[in-house]
């Protein structure tokens, strides 16, 4: 049971709370150690593991759960690998398998021999524990369900070998870490000032069927998309147009969309395209497809981070990898602001046509652009009669568009965001 002899899985999320674990499992009998000493740090495991419960959503057998999140998350060697093709050949699966013997060592343990050791009922409780948080603060019920079953499937097998069989299953079918079960991410820096990709844990669950009407823009979308996750190829996207009209809403419901068939969003702000480079090399070499989406974006003429930009979409040296691609909102079509200094005829800049072109270069880089137009007044009411019924607002018809037209007069006009804001309203209204 002594975790130091694992070799793949030496690094396991809370570390010390595992080492830590295993010894009071080790010593809970051993009359050479001063029995309220190790009873006084099983109870501190026992805090420790409620907290990694609450934190993560946990529940079940809380032992198994945490030892099922240990293998789920653990980017190791044999983990990548089978994330890719599933059940691996070769001495990276005997030496897994040579783990697997330490872990099927840890799921047999009872934790009621340590109710019987220290006179307590709390393996009891831990062996059958509910959780009043069942998303936790890292995990959606998804994923946190995902990881209990995988705790209940490795607790029953008997053998390494079908245990190692199960757990690349796993890999091969969930992924790995945090970008195998997550689907959205930001970057941050850490204290190291090192880039780290961090999940995003509450992401809006939008389909692409919510979105009336643009029917056109949604297809050239979706065929991009669908060119992309099947390893054809396929086009950077831009989306621009009017305010409102759904642009930033149809790439969360592609994200939603094809998120089963191993697409991953990365979301990055234009103060963080210096980090790109950094971001390309973490997610490179995984077995995902990644989006990097930058919403709402646009330059000033004193902004220069259109810079990076440029040369990570085409024209730096490094090749942007297969498995990579952007996707950006922008009101504007040409991203960066120009001036009619820009284009008269006298302009105190020599080559001006050259500063043009510069502004003009970004743009083309995105193979496929897509404008999204504000509806006119016929489209904008069968948005609201759609919304009203997903709502389940009860209105005559007529009322509720007549309070509808007079709402878009004082509310930003014509767009699908202000029949959104509209249709809250009225929710409000009948609550």
């Amino acid at each position: 049971m002594n975790t130091t002899d694992l070799i793949l899985y030496k690094n396991a999320p809370h570390e010390n709370f595992f080492g830590y674990m295993t010894w009071v499992m080790e010593h809970y009998e051993d009359d050479s150690y001063n029995k309220e000493d190790v009873k006084t740090a099983y109870f501190e495991c026992v805090n420790e593991l409620i907290e990694l419960s609450a934190h993560y959503g946990l529940e079940g057998n809380l032992w198994h759960a945490y030892l099922a999140f240990v293998i789920a998350n653990d980017e190791n060697a044999f983990s990548i690998a089978c994330e890719k093709t599933g059940k691996v050949n070769g001495s990276i699966w005997e030496l897994a398998k040579m783990d697997f013997v330490v872990f099927r060592e840890l799921f047999s343990f009872d934790l009621e021999q340590l109710d019987r050791g220290f006179g307590t009922k709390l393996g009891c409780i831990l062996k059958n524990y509910k959780n009043t948080n069942q998303n936790g603060n890292v995990f959606n019920r998804r994923i946190r369900d995902r990881i209990c079953e995988l705790a209940c499937h490795l607790a029953d097998i008997q053998d390494e070998e079908s245990f190692a069989c199960c757990v690349a299953e796993f890999y091969k079918e969930f992924g790995v870490g945090s970008l195998g079960l997550h689907k959205a991410f930001r970057i941050k820096h850490n204290e190291q000032n090192e880039v780290v990709i961090e999940p995003i844990t509450c992401t809006e669950h939008r389909t692409l069927s919510d979105l009336v009407g643009y029917e056109r823009q949604k297809k050239k979308l979706i065929d991009n998309t669908k060119n992309f996750i099947d390893g054809k190829p396929a086009n950077n996207v831009l989306l621009f147009g009017d305010s409102g009209t759904g642009k930033s809403s149809s790439i969360k419901a592609i994200l939603n969309e094809y998120y089963p068939e191993g697409l991953r969003m990365i979301e990055v702000y234009k103060h963080q395209f210096r980090d790109l480079s950094s971001i390309i090399a973490q997610i490179k070499d995984r077995n995902y497809k990644f989006i990097i989406y930058m919403d709402d974006l646009s330059f000033e003429e004193f902004e220069i981070e259109y810079k990076y930009l440029k040369a990570v979409i085409e024209g730096g040296l490094e090749r942007r990898p297969d498995n990579v691609l952007i996707y950006a909102t922008s009101n504007r079509r040409h991203l960066i602001k120009e001036s009619f200094d820009d284009t008269k005829d006298y302009n105190p800049e020599l080559h001006s046509s050259d500063t043009v072109q510069e502004k003009l270069s970004l743009v083309a880089r995105f193979g496929v652009t897509i404008y999204f137009g504000s509806p006119n007044k016929k489209e904008f009411q069968g948005i609201v009669r759609y919304l009203a019924k997903q709502a389940d607002i009860h209105m005559d018809e007529e009322a509720l568009l007549a309070e509808a037209n007079k709402w878009e007069l004082s509310h930003g006009g014509l767009s699908g965001r202000t029949a959104q804001q509209f249709i809250d309203y009225m929710k409000g209204q009948e609550e």
